[in-house]
């Protein structure tokens, strides 16, 4: 596990934030507070388009390298919209689970992404855990939505920012976070205790399963305990972000956080 997890940590997934396409790739180029490590090209790119990339580019001196049409859709993931072009974008607050685990303050509050995959809610989940100050937020590399240009859109850019901690799995990750001490706590609106009722320990993860089909067995084998927001109106739960939403500031109404 240690040598996989150092092997992740060089990989540009646990450093970059990749966005493609002609628009997405000029707005982070125009963006003084990002800092964009490289954009790559296809070397079919032509004309005027490609030439508003290379002299944004020029002017902050990033480097472009040219590579081939498919290369560039395999390095940005999708195959329809890259528009022959991509950037990695610096995400400083990025690094590998076991890294911050590991490190002189380890997180004290830390939300695990189990099987999330549409965009939308990533980008508001990843938005409201950087404004509540949650230490962390797994973003499996498998599993989960990618960090895409649609994610940063719903985040409204807070994507960049955001205290994302990467592991291959959420299962992997909630391994590691109970070998360091972690209760696992899973968002269940069937638990008998409520989210504003229950003792909350420090340091404690936080388990947000998937939209249709929640925590998956391979993390809930880890969970320690389930808690619930409580329901009123013959509602049954609440949208995967709207519940990340209310954690994160009952967190912040408890203090608890970082």
């Amino acid at each position: 596990m240690q040598h996989a997890e150092a092997s992740a940590a060089v990989s540009p997934k646990d450093r970059f934030v990749t966005v493609y396409g002609r628009k997405p790739v000029l707005e982070a180029l125009g963006d003084p507070d990002l800092a964009v490590d490289k954009v790559v090209l296809a070397d079919t790119a032509r004309g005027p388009a490609a030439r508003e990339i290379l002299d944004a580019a020029a002017r902050r001196g990033v480097p472009v390298r040219r590579a081939s049409a498919h290369r560039v859709k395999v390095l940005a993931g999708n195959g329809r919209h890259d528009q022959g072009v991509l950037a990695d974008v610096v995400a400083p607050r990025m690094r590998p689970l076991a890294a911050a685990l590991d490190g002189r303050r380890p997180p004290r509050t830390v939300l695990l992404l189990d099987g999330i995959t549409t965009p939308a809610n990533l980008g508001m989940i990843l938005r409201t855990a950087t404004a509540a100050g949650i230490g962390g937020v797994v973003v499996p590399r498998h599993g989960v939505a990618s960090i895409d240009p649609l994610v940063v859109k719903a985040s409204a850019g807070v994507a960049f920012h955001a205290p994302v901690l990467r592991a291959a799995t959420a299962e992997d990750a909630a391994e590691a976070l109970r070998r360091a001490g972690y209760p696992l706590l899973a968002m269940d609106a069937g638990a008998d205790q409520t989210l504003f009722t229950a003792r909350l320990p420090e340091p404690v993860a936080f388990v947000l399963g998937g939209e249709t089909a929640g925590v998956s067995p391979g993390v809930r084998r880890h969970v320690t305990g389930r808690v619930a927001i409580p329901m009123a109106g013959g509602v049954e739960s609440l949208n995967v972000a709207g519940a990340a939403a209310v954690l994160c500031f009952e967190l912040v109404r408890r203090r608890i956080g970082g």
